[in-house]
């Protein structure tokens, strides 16, 4: 199965790309479409057969010169294929619709409908990849075609433009990191093939081993959205077209984590504990300040990159504690809390996937994306309104949304840990679960503001008035993933096996960490167990009951109008926006937010005491990449600025400069040999 699976995935991606390139009108849309949701359905069969315990192993001398590319096929590769699989299938359907009535233009255009099909074979052929340069091969393509679909409306804003820099530059400083780790792992190791890694890894000295980790780690992170390396992901994920945003936020970050897992428990064998602490750090504070971000942003896809930082710093806290339980010898929790990130893994991509849709939904049906110009969308899109809000069920982590059960998973788990020895243990542990528990309560906080604000609230623009239900296939792509919501959220026992496996293949024992059935999900070693079935339908009945008894009870059902101060009846102006919704968090997380505000008075030409103007200007930027990647970016200009005075338009002086480069190359090399 894993074989034909890959095998059409690839035939469908050419097919797909050969279409949207040669073929006009509508005809592209349709066929470059179906292509890339084939390649999602295969993908997902094959990731689906691995995780039933199947493996493959595949060679193709041809596709690479010298070393010829490597494939390997297991249980952990099959989850992250069936994940990215699963969401390109929905998403390729949702993209027919969504193009549709775009002309030419942005997703529609000849290269995004060439190069979509190829971007989606990417995220499935990247787990299985098994040596150093078919991996980086096809992780610089994935790289290369995301850009390109990013780009696509670049001539229309020029946001889009700023935002590709940002991709471009990001992405590839950390191949370098990448490429520098790798090299380092296989030249220690004595050969590039996962095999050979895997075999040379017990001989390298603690130096290296620590070496190739961090500068892996910092690559992946730096893919996952991790803080601080994150600062493309805000600028990139709002400006590509609604597609290609569910794609790279619910499949291709999840690659990041999966290039941790796979290098510091696989290919290494695990570490000492400061790597996984280090790692849940990065995570824990990726969690609260993505969420943080999220909290007082009224873009409403910008709102969803940020969520996909605190999501993606939430695998990464399970993940470190994974690595930590399996330092100090605890490999049950080590298992139950690396089979909790997982999950969430795959929960962020059902959720995310359909929030990220639905948002597009709202772009593509107004043409605004700030939360302070919509509302009013409930009674004219309904569809979409429903279907956002089952994703922002998923995502505030409560039941019963599917991100509550792998929250859960991952809080069972640190708080088992909380009985073992070790100062960093008693000090990180604690922290880690109030982090998460934080960045729960600010996710809920959250996605009420952009569910109320954005689809309850009265209309605040002529754009969300004139608004209209997204078109069918929109609808239906939507529709799966909203069913993969539920699914997940309601037997997510039925994967236990399945995280079993993976867990094992990523050098854990799977011991069966998580098992269940229809109904129940229990823990090994642990005596817990959850029934999200049984759950969902006690607060079904709790709802019901709740609004069925003061109806019987209350006899006849009065109207009132609503209470509005004496002041006549309310207006959207006087309605709450997302940024007055934010304002009361903002001022409890001042310190760390950092907001700027700015009052411009302008006096009356005659009368300094006379105000004719008073501005009043309010932002909140990103702190991290204000303090960060500020001050480097102006140190990079003005040393630009002052290397010109080198240019000066002589030839002698560009000689004298080739003269001196020469002879100090020359000193390195006599002093290096």
């Amino acid at each position: 199965m894993i074989a034909a699976g890959l095998g059409a995935a690839g035939a469908l991606a050419a097919a797909g790309a050969a279409a949207g390139s040669v073929l006009p009108g509508r005809a592209r849309l349709i066929a470059s479409g179906v292509c890339t949701a084939g390649v999602g359905a295969a993908g997902c069969a094959a990731g689906a057969g691995a995780l039933g315990g199947e493996q493959w192993t595949g060679r193709l001398p041809e596709l690479l010169p010298l070393a010829g590319t490597v494939w390997q096929v297991d249980a952990l590769s099959g989850l992250f294929m069936a994940v990215a699989g699963a969401v390109v299938a929905a998403v390729g359907v949702y993209g027919i619709g969504y193009a549709s009535g775009h002309g030419t233009l942005g997703l529609a255009s000849r290269t995004a409908q060439a190069v979509l099909p190829l971007f989606a074979l990417t995220l499935i052929l990247v787990p299985a990849a098994a040596s150093v340069s078919t991996f980086l091969f096809v992780w610089e393509v994935m790289a290369l075609s995301s850009l390109l679909l990013v780009l696509v409306e670049h001539r229309a804003r020029a946001e889009v433009r700023t935002a590709g820099l940002w991709y471009a530059v990001m992405t590839h400083l950390g191949l370098v990191l990448l490429l520098a780790g790798f090299a380092l792992f296989a030249a220690r190791a004595g050969g590039e093939g996962f095999a050979e890694l895997r075999a040379g890894a017990a001989e390298l000295s603690p130096t290296v081993r620590g070496t190739v980790f961090v500068l892996t780690a910092a690559a992946f992170a730096s893919k996952a959205g991790a803080v601080p390396l994150h600062a493309w992901l805000p600028r990139a994920h709002p400006e590509a077209p609604g597609p290609v945003s569910a794609l790279m936020s619910a499949a291709m970050v999840n690659l990041g984590a999966y290039g941790i897992v796979r290098t510091g428990f696989d290919l290494l064998g695990g570490g000492p504990a400061w790597w996984w602490l280090g790692l849940m750090g990065v995570g824990g504070v990726s969690a609260v300040y993505g969420i943080l971000q999220a909290a007082i942003s009224s873009d409403v896809k910008r709102l969803l990159a940020y969520s996909t930082a605190e999501n993606l710093g939430l695998v990464l806290v399970a993940t470190g504690a994974a690595g930590l339980f399996a330092a100090s010898g605890d490999q049950g929790l080590a298992a139950l809390a690396l089979a909790a990130g997982l999950l969430h893994v795959v929960n962020h991509a059902a959720f995310k996937a359909l929030l990220f849709g639905a948002a597009g939904a709202v772009v593509r049906a107004t043409g605004v994306r700030d939360l302070d110009r919509l509302g009013g969308l409930r009674p004219r899109m309904p569809v979409t309104a429903g279907l956002f809000a089952v994703g922002a069920l998923g995502a505030v982590a409560l039941p019963p949304g599917n991100g509550f059960v792998s929250e859960w998973l991952l809080l069972q788990s640190l708080i088992h840990g909380l009985e073992m020895p070790g100062v960093a243990v008693a000090i990180a542990l604690p922290l880690a679960v109030g982090l998460v528990a934080l960045s729960a309560g600010v996710a809920a906080a959250v996605f009420v503001k952009a569910l109320g604000v954005g689809f309850f609230a009265r209309p605040r623009s002529r754009e969300a008035e004139r608004a209209r239900e997204a078109p069918p296939l929109m609808l239906a792509g939507l529709g799966l993933l909203a069913l993969g919501c539920a699914g997940l959220a309601l037997v997510p026992g039925l994967l236990g096996p399945g995280l079993d496996r993976a867990v094992a293949d990523a050098g854990l024992p799977g011991t069966g960490s998580v098992a269940g059935g229809a109904l129940t999900v229990r823990l090994h070693d642990i005596a817990t167990s959850l029934s999200p079935l049984w759950v969902a339908l006690a607060l079904t009945l709790a709802v019901l009951l709740a609004t069925a008894v003061p109806r019987v009870l209350g006899g006849r059902r009065r109207r009132a109008r609503l209470w509005d101060c004496g002041g006549g009846a309310p207006t959207p102006r006087m309605a709450y926006t997302a940024t007055s919704f934010a304002e009361p968090l903002q001022r409890v997380f001042d310190d760390v937010l950092a907001p700027e505000q700015d009052v411009d008075v302008t006096h009356v030409r005659e009368s300094a005491y006379l105000v004719e103007r008073v501005r009043f200007r309010g932002r909140v930027p990103d702190r991290v990449e204000h303090r960060l990647y500020r001050p480097v970016l102006d140190g990079l200009a003005r040393t630009g600025r002052a290397a010109r005075r080198l240019a000066g338009g002589s030839v002698h002086v560009y000689l004298g400069y080739g003269f001196v480069g020469l002879l100090s190359l020359f000193v390195v090399l006599v002093v290096g040999w």
